[in-house]
């Protein structure tokens, strides 16, 4: 098949990758355009640009896909399929109509649980016990198309949403190569989503980040796993803001002491009151340092009786 892949960021590196090793042809990368980064805010190319660039592939970065001089060069590409993984652009009817074969999109959950922009970190969120990759057949609407294969993965105690990422951008891979050559013959049937499972995965905001000590153990402890590494959780320490990378819950199961009191430290963590329950935190950072652990943190310094959260 002549393909086109339409990826951006580190997630949609592995697939382009393994469908470079296959027999089919990659006539063309689409890409979101260069975006500034860094301190001198010059424009720095995504990631799956970068891989393209290493492979000699024609690369692609129309700001829309909805003007008629970016569909004429769609069509004069002549795909007999598009392969979508977290390009970041929508995908309008005429796009859709082009290839061949059509549009299909890796998305990082078991449709059609958690549609939308942030699947894996609503799947931690909400205490999933397992999550994973879908091929669908691209649709009108938000990943509203039908299920062509499917890849499960479990949420372990210790997952984060990066290590989920890199997890799932792996299988994604794996299932991509392994349907190319039914969706060539055109043996994959799709499987319609069920309307009454949907959920959706909202975009993720930075002040859902900022920890309510009232919360339980459990959910706290999501959290934080959930917005690593991105936005990371935080709370207030002495007045300053304390980024939290990893927690646990901690074995005993309540504290006498008002949420968001350290009721115990040590090396293996600092011990949190909650709503409900008490939270391990096991790494965290102050503003301006590297992520410590909580020994590291630990030296030279004592939170035992404070109360975070609070402003002063």
């Amino acid at each position: 098949m002549r393909v086109v892949y339409a990826g951006t960021p580190e997630f949609a590196v592995p697939a382009l990758e393994a469908l470079l090793q296959t027999s089919h042809e990659v006539v063309a990368v689409y890409t979101q355009p260069d975006r500034p980064a860094g301190r001198g805010r010059r424009l720095r190319p995504g990631p799956v640009k970068q891989k393209a660039l290493e492979y000699g592939l024609p690369v692609e970065q129309p700001a829309t896909l909805r003007d008629d001089a970016a569909l004429e060069r769609l069509r004069a590409l002549a795909p007999d399929l598009m392969v979508v993984a977290a390009y970041g652009l929508i995908l309008p009817r005429e796009v859709l109509q082009i290839p061949r074969l059509g549009c299909v999109n890796l998305h990082a959950s078991l449709l059609p649980r958690w549609r939308g922009a942030a699947p894996i970190q609503r799947a931690l969120l909400a205490g999933d016990r397992e999550t994973g990759i879908t091929l669908m057949r691209m649709a009108e609407g938000l990943d509203t198309g039908d299920m062509l294969r499917k890849t499960r993965c479990p949420i372990g105690a210790e997952d984060t949403a990066g290590t989920l990422h890199d997890t799932l951008a792996r299988q994604g891979a794996q299932l991509l190569v392994s349907a190319l050559d039914d969706l060539a013959a055109g043996r994959l049937g799709g499987e319609p989503q069920d309307p009454q499972q949907v959920t959706y995965a909202e975009k993720l905001h930075k002040a859902e980040a900022v920890l309510d000590w009232q919360l339980a153990a459990a959910a706290l402890d999501r959290r934080i796993r959930a917005f690593n590494p991105w936005p990371v959780a935080q709370t207030r320490w002495r007045g300053e803001p304390l980024r939290l990378w990893m927690s646990a819950v901690a074995p005993q199961a309540h504290a006498d002491a008002p949420p968001g009191t350290v009721v115990a430290e040590g090396p293996e963590g600092i011990d949190v009151a909650t709503g409900d329950g008490v939270l391990r935190v096991t790494r965290l950072q102050l503003p301006g340092g590297r992520p410590l652990t909580a020994r590291e943190f630990l030296n030279g310094r004592s939170l035992q009786g404070e109360r975070l959260g609070d402003e002063t």
